[in-house]
């Protein structure tokens, strides 16, 4: 198998919300092969504060991807501190704890969801994979090369009772991954999907977790060996593919089979 000995050297990469949970987890493990990383969050002072904890010299960059204006000068500022960029991770989104704290124990339906709070996470969770992709990927093409992973999650999350909109908007954000693979295939940019394969143990989980389901919470490393070897030689052409974290050790095994 190619991944234990993937390396990214001198790759550039951007992980949007990559303050915590899965966005950190991935931002370490690149950093921990020789890539050049970027994170943004929506706080200016804790995105610079995360990288500095991530050390090896990576860049924190406060970027709201809600709104065009200030995704377009945080990915300047990205372009800017990384001499270009060679690999976008569409990661930032926020949870079903921002619309119900108890969306497990307590699911609510969709009618008795706050119209902002839909508004907001769809507009984190899908609007803004949109956003900063169609900010970077025009320069990607001019650049004659680059790479797009596009972070989402189960198809049983998709439709489960209660989330709305967390599961509206990653069913839209995995429609979007494959149009956009569509439109950029035969190009030298490449889109593909990367996701856990089951709940994270990260802030996404709810107020008043069951203890006993701790344990069965993934670790957010688990992205760590996808995301290396999407983001290193070993993956060039790959395109329009579906990987889950999980599961990875397999799926790579057959692909080189």
């Amino acid at each position: 198998m190619s991944e234990p000995s993937a390396r990214a050297d001198g790759v550039r990469v951007l992980i949007t919300g990559g303050t915590s949970g899965l966005g950190a987890a991935m931002a370490e493990a690149l950093l921990d092969v020789g890539a050049r990383v970027a994170i943004t969050g929506r706080d200016a002072e804790r995105a610079r504060a995360a990288a500095g904890a991530l050390g090896h010299d990576a860049v924190g960059i406060g970027m709201d991807v809600r709104d065009e204006d200030d995704v377009a000068r945080g990915v300047d500022e990205a372009f800017d501190a990384l001499g270009g960029l060679d690999v976008l991770v569409n990661n930032a989104g926020v949870g079903m704890r921002t619309v119900n704290s108890h969306f497990l124990t307590d699911p609510q339906p969709f009618w008795a969801v706050p119209p902002a709070g839909f508004r907001d996470l769809v507009d984190t969770n899908l609007t803004g994979y949109f956003l900063v992709a169609r900010t970077v990927v025009p320069r990607m093409l001019q650049a004659d090369g680059g790479r797009v992973v596009n972070v989402s999650m189960n198809h049983s999350t998709m439709n489960r009772k209660g989330f709305v909109p967390y599961g509206p908007a990653r069913a839209g954000a995995e429609a979007l991954s494959r149009i956009m693979a569509a439109d950029l295939a035969g190009s030298p940019v490449t889109v593909n999907i990367l996701l856990p394969g089951g709940a994270t143990a990260t802030g996404m989980i709810p107020e008043g977790f069951p203890p006993e389901m701790q344990a069965h919470l993934l670790d957010p490393a688990v992205m760590a060996a996808p995301i290396r070897w999407l983001s290193s030689p070993a993956a060039a052409g790959v395109h329009d593919q579906r990987i889950v974290a999980t599961e990875f050790d397999e799926w790579l095994a057959a692909r080189e089979a």
